[in-house]
């Protein structure tokens, strides 16, 4: 196992790509193991998906009126006391503060449902509908100080039908998250991730 990379999820919600990234390490297709998940909130269902596959967990409230940073000094030494070398974001409703991004460097990865730097932040596929382009989809990048604007590593494209409304393009595009997502980490647990400047080389 210690050839394994270590991740740390971070989440908010469903964590169905959580999911995506436990089946990808169970059919042997991810050198990875999860050593930690984390959420902001109690009731979040990727808590208890996690549990049920025997994951460590962990609650980490923000306390009221706490300052960004101070809730990530705390999410910082959580992710170093379980030694994780990768950290996902999967549905993690928090903004990162610069204290958190600086803690791991270029080893921070999120994905975005929309091609960045199209649509950044909440509401992606709205507005890609509102806006009537023809194409969508799905970005990991590494995240960076900025909402969405990190180096991007790996995009899947959605064709937008006539008929899509928001629900069912947001179902098609989580298809191709569920497909990249796993795929960019087990190409930096294989190290052939190369950033140079503001572009990510595939080795």
């Amino acid at each position: 196992m210690a050839d394994k990379l270590s991740l740390g999820v971070l989440v908010s919600g469903r964590g169905s790509n959580l999911q995506a990234i436990i089946e990808q390490i169970e059919q042997g297709k991810l050198d990875a193991r999860i050593k930690i998940v984390i959420s902001n909130l109690a009731g979040a269902p990727a808590l208890t998906r996690a549990r049920e596959q025997g994951i460590k967990t962990r609650l980490l409230e923000a306390s009221p009126g706490e300052k960004r940073e101070d809730y990530d000094r705390r999410l910082v030494e959580a992710l170093r006391q379980e030694e994780v070398e990768l950290v996902i974001l999967a549905g993690f409703m928090r903004l990162l503060s610069p204290y958190l991004v600086r803690a791991f460097p270029q080893r921070i990865m999120n994905i975005h449902p929309a091609l960045l730097p199209a649509f950044p932040g909440l509401q992606a596929q709205r507005k890609a509908l509102e806006y009537g382009v023809k194409f969508s989809g799905c970005t990991v990048h590494f995240v960076d100080e900025g909402m969405d604007s990190g180096p991007i590593i790996l995009q899947a494209v959605v064709p937008v039908l006539e008929q899509d409304t928001q629900e069912s393009l947001a179902a098609r595009i989580l298809e191709q998250e569920h497909r990249i997502y796993p795929r960019a980490i087990q190409l930096y647990a294989q190290k052939r991730l190369q950033l140079k400047g503001r572009r990510v080389f595939i080795k």
